[in-house]
């Protein structure tokens, strides 16, 4: 059974220099923040994830480095497996895997990669994981399916961590079934069918109750595994302000949504510092949410916060 202990991660999505992104990687440690992840998308993301994190375990002594997530349809997982495993051998055992079925219409446009209808590319992200974790135990693998075949293949080097924590996330049904048979932390998002994050139908994909419905979905799939997963969220606003009110007024106004379920939605943390930290026991309370993810951007700003929870 997962202890619910509150966990922050911090997510880099730009690395002008060596210098700046060692000092991101080690005021997070510093700060207490458990994660480091990079995205891998080809717009507005300038860092090739594995690359970054394998820089930051070496600057670092305990920071986990973890990818938010891989876009399964980029590389061949035969290629994720070797270059996955490496990095959590060389980091001594801090990987957390996040791996999706891809989403960003514009990183397929512009990259010229088929963008294939959300099933098919499920489907797809299904069988990846399927190899990545037979790569990553003893022995040789062999898998035949619809999209992937690897046949005898003893994939190496083998990880430290047995498992490595996979993190699947999405705002779907299909997404987040699989997220629930397959990963250790599943992150409920927003439902991204738009190919656009910041879309109002995106944002109100988020509201508490569109978080309630998913966390049902994530039950129903895990049955017996739900206890013993971590469920994570991406906090994309995060304000620490005696002026709740107009900021959240402008959230709300900006996305369709009311005032109260911007207040609640996963995606914001606006409040004082006793009222975000009362914010976040009330989201573990009613969802299991203990794991959360802000902006390098925020990395200061929140920090008093991961200092009062984590761990905790």
């Amino acid at each position: 059974m997962h202890d619910r202990r509150f966990r922050f991660g911090v997510a880099c999505s730009k690395g002008r220099s060596r210098q700046e992104f060692t000092e991101l990687a080690r005021k997070a440690e510093s700060l207490g923040y458990s994660t480091l992840f990079v995205p891998d998308h080809f717009v507005d993301h300038d860092l090739a994830p594995t690359v970054a994190l394998a820089h930051a375990a070496a600057v670092t002594d305990d920071l986990r480095v973890g990818t938010f997530v891989l876009g399964n349809d980029y590389k061949h997982p035969v290629v994720l497996a070797r270059e996955l495993a490496t990095l959590d051998l060389l980091s001594d055992g801090r990987l957390e895997l996040g791996i999706g079925a891809g989403w960003m219409t514009a990183d397929y446009e512009k990259a010229g990669i088929p963008l294939d209808r959300p099933g098919v590319r499920i489907a797809r992200l299904a069988e990846a994981i399927t190899i990545i974790k037979g790569l990553f135990a003893p022995g040789p693998f062999t898998f035949h399916g619809e999209h992937y075949r690897v046949t005898d293949l003893d994939g190496m080097p083998k990880p430290v961590q047995q498992p490595v924590p996979f993190f699947v996330g999405g705002g779907a049904p299909k997404i987040l079934a699989l997220a629930a048979r397959e990963a250790q932390i599943v992150g409920v998002n927003a439902n991204l069918r738009s190919g656009d994050g910041t879309s109002p139908d995106a944002a109100r994909s988020m509201t508490p109750e569109a978080t309630d419905q998913k966390i049902g979905w994530v039950r129903d799939a895990a049955r017996d595994r739900f206890d013993d997963l971590e469920l994570q969220a991406l906090v994309g606003f995060v304000y620490v302000t005696d002026d709740a009110k107009r900021i959240l007024e402008g959230i709300a106004d900006a996305f369709g949504v009311s005032v109260d379920d911007a207040r609640v939605a996963p995606p914001c943390l606006v409040g004082t510092e006793d009222e975000i930290v009362a914010s976040l026991e009330e989201r573990r309370e009613r969802w299991q949410m203990s794991y959360h993810v802000i902006d390098d951007g925020s990395i200061d700003t929140f920090a008093p916060i991961v200092a009062r929870l984590a761990g905790k």
